[in-house]
């Protein structure tokens, strides 16, 4: 598949029903998740944080992130998407920069917060943050290609600003040009009914938090668009190695090794997921 071929198809995604959009961390699990029968991917920049050992926020440097993610797209014939946090920038033109090179190393879209990289995450003023989201669609359009433009109002998450303040930021992203909006980690299914009602722009949902307890079926019956998982999928894999490490130091007991695959299985993913025969 082209380069050409997974924009096109990243963006028709969108267009109707839901997808899951999984978030590999390097590039063995890009390819397990293709194998699976992922239709995209996308960065995480938590998970990435974690391979260089290294805590979420901030913790990866723009040229890092873009290394990253054209290690991703090289994985695999997918198409993915680039969580770059604020953008790795607090000034417009620097958040357009970002976007740019996005496009640069073959991502079929991005990912730009609303908050800021500091102690404490604040988020940004209101209007800085819708300047920063049209000056990062502009820079998407300039790309003449399809470029979806994810505008991620993350304030409930990070206890900045309520679901009301929340919203009114989506609306104005969306305004601003937008092609998704993503609110992280809404408290529950009626918190996420508000959002989804609120705009008319494809909504992406995080499968964190309170909706993990929802399937991908009722989540689409909602009308959510795209699923992301951000970091949970690596979590879960540091939940396994803190399991196994405590079983086996603490009480000297392998049995939770039992569980591994086998090398031909993982083998055979990792064949399928880079498109091998």
């Amino acid at each position: 598949m082209t380069l050409a071929t997974r924009h096109a198809a990243f963006a028709d995604l969108h267009q109707a029903g839901c997808f899951v959009l999984p978030n590999p961390w390097d590039a063995g699990s890009a390819r397990m998740m293709a194998a699976a029968g992922a239709r995209a991917l996308a960065t995480s920049s938590a998970a990435h944080a974690f391979t260089l050992g290294r805590p979420d926020m901030g913790g990866v440097s723009r040229d890092e992130a873009l290394a990253h993610a054209d290690a991703i797209v090289a994985a695999t014939p997918l198409p993915v998407s680039g969580d770059f946090e604020n953008g790795f920038a607090d000034d417009p033109e620097g958040v357009a920069e970002t976007v740019r090179l996005a496009g640069e190393v073959g991502l079929s879209g991005c990912s730009i917060e609303d908050t800021q990289m500091v102690e404490g995450s604040p988020a940004y003023a209101a209007d800085q943050a819708v300047e920063r989201i049209r000056a990062a669609v502009a820079a998407a359009r300039a790309l003449g290609r399809p470029f979806v433009l994810c505008a991620r109002a993350d304030g409930v998450m990070n206890g900045s600003h309520d679901l009301a303040e929340g919203i009114r930021r989506l609306q104005a992203f969306e305004a601003a040009g937008a092609d998704v909006l993503y609110l992280p980690v809404p408290p529950g299914r009626a918190e996420l009914k508000a959002v989804l009602s609120a705009v008319s722009k494809p909504v992406n949902a995080l499968a964190a938090g309170p909706l993990r307890d929802l399937t991908v079926a009722e989540l689409a019956a909602m009308g959510v668009r795209r699923i992301s998982t951000g970091s949970q999928i690596a979590r879960v894999t540091h939940a396994v190695i803190r399991d196994a490490m405590m079983a086996m130091l603490g009480a000297g007991s392998f049995a939770p090794l039992k569980q591994a695959a086998s090398g031909d299985e993982i083998d055979a993913l990792l064949r399928a997921g880079a498109g091998q025969a």
